[in-house]
């Protein structure tokens, strides 16, 4: 009775309802622009977080990463340019049926595929969420480094390019993180006698600066050749279409699940890997690609349902799987909330506004997925130069308001800059981002563990779960460098045969 209370509380005298709608409505329009993704969406709306109240700041970001994943699919059936990473699969197929004027049931799948996925995820967060948590309890200090240490070299070793570049930006995060107060002594460290360095770097500063300037950076010299059709309307499947479906949605859901709860992870996966099964499992295959409303239902559920189930392992245990879920604990690090069974016990408000919002804008999606659309094709259409000087200006006045400082936009246009020349040099912006993010748990963690230790390090190999945590990221670690060597012995067996 008093969860129930809590979200009649929630209802009625929180504005939970608007905040969802807003964040929803942000998230569509944002991941509706090839370029912007689901994560720099969340970032660029980051910042106005700051001043709100921290269970509608987390519930809003939650909102806008349900939006972006549903709105990337718009430009990828409407243009064959996927807004969002997880709806390339969706150009495969989506497109096609735009080409054979059923972009308004291409559409119509993909809404109503991405409201199954998120219903889904979301009732899986509810489930497991808590429960797992509860194992956070049996953590030492010791532990948590190890868990700090495994969500870097996981995300090291799965992103793009070499892991030696993975690792070096990590580091750079990392070393970003130590700047500021030192956690365990007090003492200032790097800050070179500025004193707007003395708390440090904000994570926010960071995420803004490599996801949200560098895209911007990126796009600077590209033109503007994206038309989309205005006269396009959504026309949602019929009863015995969704039945049809079932079979991909089911297969999107349970894939969804395990990608969003697998460290490295993410919606592109698990909607190529939705794609494949879906077509293996179709009784009709040979219709994949040429125009499949299968081929367009299954990854479309896979990456909505990841929106939802990203967020157990980061709620549970601290541990961002993607991009995204990294952009969210930045806004509840930033609010002062820890993840873990502490969240669900002193801020139980923030988790139950993140499942009350989340199935506002879930059940939401589909009306506001209709009206919103020409407002997202009138958008797409505008000049690149309007639309970049708009976000430009949107991001300075974000990062402005965080402390009406500014030395706060210096910093995030010099990690813009950074981020563009790490694009450019193909180093991974992620495991840096972690690196700042997880950089004061990794650091007080280790630093705690000596403590008690008398300066001993075999306190990491006596924790049993701290042991199991380092052992694991070393395998990630090992495994990829396998993995990096064959690929280098098959590039030059390649160039010896040609």
């Amino acid at each position: 009775m008093s969860t129930f209370a809590d979200i009649i509380h929630l209802l009625t005298e929180t504005p939970i309802f608007f905040v969802a709608i807003i964040g929803l409505t942000w998230g569509i329009l944002g991941g509706a622009l090839p370029g912007i993704s689901a994560s720099i969406t969340m970032a660029l709306v980051l910042p106005f977080t700051y001043t709100m109240d921290p269970a509608q700041a987390i519930a809003l970001l939650a909102c806008v990463y349900i939006g972006a994943e549903y709105g990337g699919s718009i430009p990828a059936i409407l243009i064959r340019t996927p807004g969002t990473n997880s709806s390339a699969a969706t150009v495969i197929d989506g497109y096609e049926m735009n080409r054979q004027g059923r972009a308004g049931e291409a559409l119509g799948i993909s809404l109503m595929s991405g409201v199954v996925g998120s219903l889904f995820g979301l009732a899986m967060l509810i489930l497991l969420t808590e429960p797992l948590s509860w194992l956070a309890l049996a953590f030492t200090p010791a532990s948590y480094f190890g868990l700090g240490i495994l969500g870097l070299s996981v995300i090291s070793s799965m992103s793009s390019g070499s892991l030696l570049k993975g690792l070096a930006a990590a580091v750079v995060g990392l070393m970003i993180s130590t700047v500021g107060t030192d956690p365990i002594s007090g003492v200032t460290r790097f800050t070179f006698d500025i004193p707007d360095l003395l708390g440090g770097i904000e994570p926010v500063l960071v995420m803004v600066g490599l996801f949200a300037l560098t895209e911007l950076m990126s796009q600077s010299g590209s033109l503007n050749t994206l038309k989309l059709n205005a006269s396009i309307r959504i026309k949602l499947p019929s009863l015995a279409l969704m039945n049809k479906l079932k079979r991909s949605q089911f297969i999107g859901c349970i894939l969804g699940l395990f990608e969003g709860l697998t460290p490295g992870g993410g919606g592109s996966i698990a909607a190529f890997m939705s794609y494949n099964e879906a077509r293996r499992w179709s009784k009709t295959p040979q219709l994949f690609g040429k125009g499949s409303e299968e081929g367009v239902a299954a990854p479309e559920t896979a990456n909505n349902t990841v929106a939802s189930t990203a967020m157990i392992p980061l709620l549970s245990f601290g541990i961002p799987s993607s991009n995204s879920t990294a952009v969210l604990l930045g806004g509840l690090l930033m609010h002062g909330l820890i993840p873990g069974p502490r969240l669900f016990e002193q801020s139980a408000q923030v988790i139950d506004s993140i499942y009350v919002g989340s199935f506002i804008a879930i059940i939401a999606q589909i009306g506001i997925g209709i009206l919103i659309l020409p407002a997202c094709i009138w958008l797409v259409n505008r000049p690149r130069y309007y639309r970049s000087g708009f976000i430009f200006a949107l991001i300075l006045s974000g990062i402005y308001t965080l402390n009406n400082s500014t030395f706060d936009l210096g910093i995030a246009l010099m990690l813009g800059l950074v981020g563009y020349l790490m694009r450019m040099t193909r180093f991974p912006v992620l495991p840096m981002i972690l690196g700042v993010v997880l950089g004061h748990m990794v650091e007080s963690s280790y630093r705690r563990s000596l403590v008690l230790s008398g300066g001993d390090l075999r306190i990491f190999l006596e924790d049993p779960i701290s042991l199991g945590l380092l052992s694991l990221a070393f395998i990630f670690i090992f495994f990829s460098l396998v993995r990096e060597f064959r690929e280098a012995r098959k590039a030059k067996l390649k160039e010896v045969h040609s």
